[in-house]
């Protein structure tokens, strides 16, 4: 079951990004789709802000992936950005692996994952919307868990 959402601003797409980062659980991989400048790094920082209150979340664009530990000893959230990787195997010297096993995982440009990508995750893409400020979510998922986690999204009360 896929779904699309309109997001009219910035703060519908962090107000999606927060109910996304509440159902969270260790685990869970989001990978976040869309042209450069979609969204995807905004919709990072405000998933992380919302689920560990943190409010400085750079791009991981040259580190390839910044990891966000949770204080109250939940799910660390690891965050990849993908987009400068050469070769698909290159995810594995990012420890990504054990990311998946513990973590949740938020993914920039999960495509670059090719065959390697996982059996269970939720694809979100970013489509432009009809102003600069807005844009369309389309809601995928690959597995079990992303189907659960979009009845979660789509739930009124979610």
């Amino acid at each position: 079951m896929s779904i699309l959402l309109a997001l009219d601003s910035l703060s519908a797409t962090e107000a999606l990004a927060a109910r996304l980062a509440q159902a969270a659980e260790a685990g869970d991989i989001i990978g976040l789709t869309g042209e450069l400048g979609a969204g995807k790094t905004a919709f990072a920082r405000a998933f992380i802000g919302a689920r560990l209150g943190v409010s400085e979340v750079p791009s991981p664009t040259f580190t390839l992936v910044q990891v966000y530990e949770n204080e109250n000893r939940g799910a660390p959230v690891w965050h990849f950005d993908l987009y400068r990787l050469e070769k698909a195997e290159e995810i594995f010297e990012l420890g990504i692996e054990d990311a998946f096993d513990d973590a949740i995982c938020l993914i920039e440009w999960p495509e670059r994952m090719a065959e390697h990508a996982p059996e269970d995750w939720l694809e979100l893409h970013l489509l432009p919307g009809d102003t600069d400020l807005s844009r369309r979510a389309a809601l995928t998922p690959h597995g079990a868990r992303a189907a659960q986690l979009i009845q979660h999204i789509a739930a009124p009360d979610g």
